[in-house]
């Protein structure tokens, strides 16, 4: 199974946001011990260096972000993907950018806490404690 983590959960990890946080650290465990694949769209990793940047100093940023490029595989975002994405009927278009995104990998799911915003996606999305309940 390969599932593609929105950038909210992986911030959740990232910057300890409690009480999201546990349920992250549970999958990123998970994800480092190979029980898994899973894809990062690549606008998250983008996302990810903007809004760290702002509050950590540029080797943390750095480290964090080599960490994660190891882990994940990227998934890409092209032309069909943004094309994709505008014609889809989703209300968020950097969403629907990531579904398509996951879709275009193969991922199963997207792991998110707003699964409401994916609701015309082309891929389903879990919420995190849901993700790791129906591992159990």
């Amino acid at each position: 199974m390969k599932v593609l983590l929105d950038t909210n959960v992986v911030l959740d990890l990232l910057l300890d946001r409690a009480p999201f946080a546990e349920p992250a650290v549970k999958i990123f465990s998970m994800i480092e011990k190979s029980e898994m694949e899973a894809a990062l769209c690549a606008t998250t990793v983008t996302t990810i260096d903007y809004l760290l940047s702002r509050s950590l100093p540029h080797s943390s940023v750095h480290k964090a972000l080599m960490r994660l490029l190891e882990l994940f595989e990227i998934a890409p975002v092209n032309r069909s993907v943004l094309e994709e994405a505008l014609a889809c009927g989703m209300k968020d278009y950097e969403d629907a950018v990531l579904a398509f995104s996951a879709n275009l990998v193969g991922a199963s799911a997207v792991v998110t806490r707003n699964t409401r915003d994916f609701r015309d996606s082309p891929v389903k999305a879990v919420d995190p404690l849901e993700f790791i309940s129906s591992l159990n």
